[in-house]
């Protein structure tokens, strides 16, 4: 009982210095490549980059401790950081404290949702996501992941449109207006770092050497070069006036949403006292009000894209932070010598301080990460409405989330020999989450990459996994002043690289191969996914709608078929093998449960077979593969038994098993029948009922008993 609650304590059976050493040197090389990926994993995720960090402290020992698999890492990945972002970005802005609040919150639900699965041995929920949907949503998501990243690759900012590809498109037309080509040299010199080693040594940290080297360069010269200046220095009145427009533009937008949830308000009262008129006034207010907030927005982006394509150079170099030195636009400076950047406003969502404008001459990077531990706190529940806008979600996040933790487990356990059980493996991965949202976590899941090097690495148990969060520990205790020069191109390198391995063209081909139907799903999954981007729900819901009809429509129309004897000596279909079919007794197979969705359609096959076959005199329902039946199925049996008798044709059926022998007796059915109708096998009913239906027969051959092909 203690070993099935607290499964790590099967660990130390047979444990010895030896296999802690391992465990040890394979945690903390897995922590090698976690530290930077998860930083740059929590940036996808919409949030700042340390925020990956906390999502690597608790829950990859957690997962390992209370988890199935010996192998398995837990942390932040590419695909359910890119589903959080998906998730939030409609309701909050992105970095804000009101989406770090959701994002932790959201990881507490994920995590309740995974640990209730586990608990209630529910594991088998995660076969709502076909593989057909999961090859297609993985690839779209992919290309999602990796072009998210062109905006750092090159040095540019742009505000996310209502579609990806059209955020795409305005990335280009920024790229094309204005590319910094040093932030896109330390991606290039990034990727080419962990592209060489990767070839070259793979058993050495390439992730790590990237990161280290690009920072020590960074540092040295200066890539980080911002200036805060009062907007006087700005020596362009288009520019200046630009700026106050959208400040003002900004700062109406929260006067607005104040009247309008005021509004909603008003409308919720008039609506409680059955007061018509004010309900129709508030709601016109709340939709005008909605109107205006709407168009501030549209406002502030425009002007926000304006600002950003204003390039300038600045006079001299001042030593006091900008004062004293001019910035022109670059078409308009004037003779003489400038400090040799080339300087932008840094503008985001917020208001720009005219007396403390930030302007940027060089490449971006991480910035200050906080030193020591997060501080362990309840998560903020928030808002009711945006815990229920929240659960379809955390729902989506949980079961893709753990079918890629169970698939990377159940691929290593195959080269380990260990069995994994996907309930407790539900129970570690939610109790990761529900702990590490404690911490400041976002959702987390099984990592396929660092879960591969920990297992070359030599991992023994799951103890690797508490080495890895000592680690992280370690780090945010003592090493984050070092991360502040890191360049965000190298960590945009570090996500591209790492998802590149995750494409899978050959899963489309071999889904075609298997189905067409699962070929189609999974191609019109991956389209759908790309064009609703970053709607990404809609595309695995599209996947798992068509996955269900097509279930659906083979369950309400199994296949039935006509058998005849085959060359070896046993009864197949005759339609698809060629055969002739007896002129007077019909061998049906049906094949599938009989139940309330099929029962209408065997009705109607066996009564086509006797429109289409004038000298009918017996038909057997070969009934191996009816594994149940239920009332509607029972009543269309007894139907068809009373319409074949009425047209002189008798019935009988063949291989009945217990449960559906059971169902037969209990509503008197058996005895419409006749239990001399009901035979063990397909063989005892042919050889009993032959002679009977062929007396007089004019067949030569009967396609019963001899191999009659069709000439």
């Amino acid at each position: 009982m203690l070993k099935k609650i607290f499964p790590f304590l099967d660990w130390f059976r047979n444990y010895d210095l030896g296999s802690l050493r391992c465990d040890a040197l394979a945690g903390l090389t897995v922590a090698l490549v976690l530290i930077p990926q998860s930083m740059a994993y929590a940036e996808l995720a919409g949030l700042p980059p340390y925020y990956g960090l906390y999502a690597s402290f608790l829950p990859p020992m957690i997962a390992a401790l209370f988890g199935s698999s010996c192998q398995l890492t837990t942390g932040p990945v590419a695909v359910v950081s890119l589903m959080t972002a998906a998730s939030l970005e409609p309701i909050a802005a992105a970095g804000s404290e009101g989406y770090i609040a959701y994002a932790i919150l959201l990881a507490l639900m994920v995590g309740v949702f995974q640990f209730a699965l586990g608990v209630f041995k529910l594991g088998l929920l995660v076969n709502f996501l076909s593989h057909p949907v999961v090859n297609g949503f993985v690839n779209a998501a992919v290309i999602i992941i990796a072009s998210s990243q062109l905006p750092k690759l090159f040095g540019v900012h742009v505000d996310k449109a209502e579609h990806h590809y059209e955020t795409i498109l305005r990335v280009i037309s920024a790229a094309m207006h204005y590319t910094h080509w040093p932030t896109l040299f330390m991606g290039v010199f990034a990727f080419t770092i962990m592209y060489g080693l990767k070839r070259i040594a793979p058993r050495i940290p390439n992730v790590l050497m990237a990161v280290v080297i690009t920072t020590i360069i960074s540092w040295a010269v200066g890539f980080e070069h911002d200036t805060f200046i009062d907007i006087s220095a700005i020596e362009s009145s288009q520019v200046r006036e630009l700026i106050m427009k959208f400040n003002k533009a900004v700062n109406d937008i929260p006067g607005l949403v104040r009247k309008r949830i005021g509004a909603t308000e008003t409308w919720e009262e008039a609506r409680s006292v059955h007061d018509t008129i004010a309900m129709l006034d508030a709601k016109r207010d709340e939709d005008v009000l909605g109107l205006q907030i709407e168009r501030r927005k549209y406002d502030a982006h425009v002007l926000r894209e304006e600002l950003r394509s204003f390039l300038f150079k600045k006079t001299g170099d001042s030593p006091e932070e900008g004062r004293g030195s001019l910035f022109y636009l670059k078409d308009k400076f004037p003779a003489g010598a400038d400090d040799g950047y080339i300087w932008r406003v840094k503008i985001g969502n917020k208001p720009l301080m005219t007396d403390r404008l930030l302007m940027t001459g060089n490449g971006d990077v991480v910035g200050n990460v906080p030193r020591g531990l997060p501080s362990l706190t309840t998560p903020q529940i928030g808002d009711s409405k945006v815990i229920l806008g929240l659960i379809p979600f955390a729902a989506i996040i949980s079961l893709l989330g753990f079918m890629e933790a169970i698939s990377i487990a159940k691929a290593m356990a195959a080269k380990t020999g260990q069995r994994i059980d996907p309930n407790q493996e539900l129970i570690g991965q939610g109790l990761a989450n529900i702990l590490g949202a404690f911490g400041r976590s976002y959702p987390v899941s099984g990592s396929f990459s660092r879960s591969a090097v920990n297992l070359q690495a030599g991992a023994i148990s799951g103890l690797s996994g508490v080495f890895t969060s000592l680690t992280v520990l370690i780090a945010l205790l003592f090493f984050t002043p070092l991360l502040h020069h890191l360049p965000q191109s190298v960590l945009a390198a570090v996500i591209m690289m790492a998802v590149i391995g995750l494409i899978n063209v050959s899963g489309f081909i071999h889904a075609w191969k298997a189905q067409w139907y699962d070929g189609a799903i999974s191609v019109i999954s991956f389209v759908c996914t790309l064009a609703f981007a970053p709607h990404l729900d809609k595309g695995i819901m599209v996947g798992v709608g068509l996955s269900l009809m097509v279930f659906l429509y083979k369950s309400m129309h199994p296949i039935v078929a006509d058998l005849s004897l085959y060359v070896d000596k046993s009864l197949h279909d005759a339609v698809s093998h060629g055969l002739r079919e007896c002129r007077y007794i019909d061998v049906v197979r049906f094949d599938g449960p009989l139940f309330f969705a099929n029962a209408s359609y065997l009705e109607d096959q066996i009564s086509d077979r006797r429109m289409a076959k004038k000298e009918l005199r017996h038909i057997i329902i070969v009934s191996n593969g009816i594994n149940d039946i239920d009332a509607s199925g029972e009543e269309s049996l007894s139907l068809i038994v009373d319409r074949v008798r009425r047209a002189g044709i008798d019935i009988s059926l063949s291989g009945v098993n217990g449960t559906v022998m059971t169902v037969l007796r209990r509503t008197h059915l058996l005895a419409k029948i006749g239990e001399d109708h009901i035979f063990p096998t397909i063989e005892d009913a042919i050889n009993t009922v032959y002679d009977h239906a062929h007396r007089g027969s004019r067949e030569e051959s009967c396609p019963l008993k001899t191999v009659c092909r069709i000439t």
